[in-house]
């Protein structure tokens, strides 16, 4: 009996094994790929179909950083350092008033009583259910009455001024905080501010690693919104514009590698960055995922 058990769970556990196994390879390929075939020596889109490149060179990264054209193809047209500068600059500024504006409001909706408190959760809760691509047409036009279009700051405020509406996990965080802790503060003379700067907020940090992880990949990984916003002047182009503008049906054949390295070089900080602050990602995630 006891050998039938222990077979039954050696089986079971190297069938979940076996299946995990299969799901992080299909799941490390595609990078694989395209941190390999970054590195591939000749030009062009397909290798003969080879699945493996033959021969490997970091010239296309120099390239990429150099804004030099590959041979055949005409005039540089790379501005990739100054797309990489924009998109830090929008995904760095935006992350902190987010995350400033995220934190205020789950706190505020946590710890304050007042009257309209559940209809303001309630309404931030239904315009959360829109898309926000619904709205980017009129933002567009609003930007352009105030001659905003096309500059980093529109971004900026695009990015972080409806960033409040998504509180809900780290307000979900906050209510497990005892609120015995903000009593005792208030007994000492603490004002709700310093309440939630010298107490809450250093009990806080997977919450706090989280929202600003998700308000900086946001920023840093969008596409629509800033194709809409910054126009045809590639030089304040965003990375993820950038990238598109290398395979468009007219640079493709000659920028494809180029491209390729450029999503790896795009890839890599945030990668970083994750695999650095994952413990409190992952216990932002679920510590915020309780009903208050």
């Amino acid at each position: 009996m006891i050998k039938s058990y222990k077979f039954r769970r050696h089986l079971s556990n190297f069938i979940i094994y076996l299946i995990l196994g299969v799901m992080c390879i299909i799941w490390i390929m595609p990078f694989v790929y395209l941190v390999l075939h970054s590195l591939r020596l000749d030009g062009g889109v397909i290798d003969n179909g080879a699945l493996l490149p033959k021969q490997l060179t970091f010239q296309h990264y120099i390239d990429l950083f150099a804004g030099n054209a590959p041979s055949g193809a005409g005039k540089a047209t790379l501005y990739f350092p100054q797309w990489f500068t924009n998109t830090f600059i929008v995904a760095c500024f935006s992350c902190v008033i987010s995350t400033l504006s995220v934190l205020a409001v789950s706190y505020t909706f946590s710890r304050l009583r007042f009257g309209v408190r559940k209809t303001l959760m309630n309404i931030a809760m239904i315009l959360g259910m829109f898309p926000g691509f619904m709205t980017m047409i009129a933002m567009y036009y609003l930007l352009k009455i105030m001659h905003l279009d096309g500059t980093l700051f529109a971004l900026v405020l695009c990015y972080s001024c409806g960033a409040g509406l998504g509180f809900q996990i780290s307000k979900g965080f906050f209510d497990t905080i005892p609120r015995a802790l903000d009593e005792a503060a208030t007994i000492d003379g603490a004002t709700k501010n310093q309440i939630f700067w010298k107490i809450i907020l250093p009990m806080s940090k997977p919450i706090v690693v989280y929202t600003v992880l998700t308000a900086f990949i946001g920023p840093w990984t969008d596409f629509i919104l800033a194709k809409i916003i910054m126009g045809d002047d590639v030089s304040k182009y965003t990375v993820a514009i950038g990238l598109q503008k290398m395979i468009s049906a007219e640079f493709r054949s000659s920028y494809f590698q180029q491209f390729m390295a450029g999503s790896v070089v795009v890839a890599i900080p945030i990668t970083l960055l994750f695999l650095k602050m994952q413990k409190y990602y992952v216990g932002g995630v679920t510590a915020g995922g309780v009903k208050g």
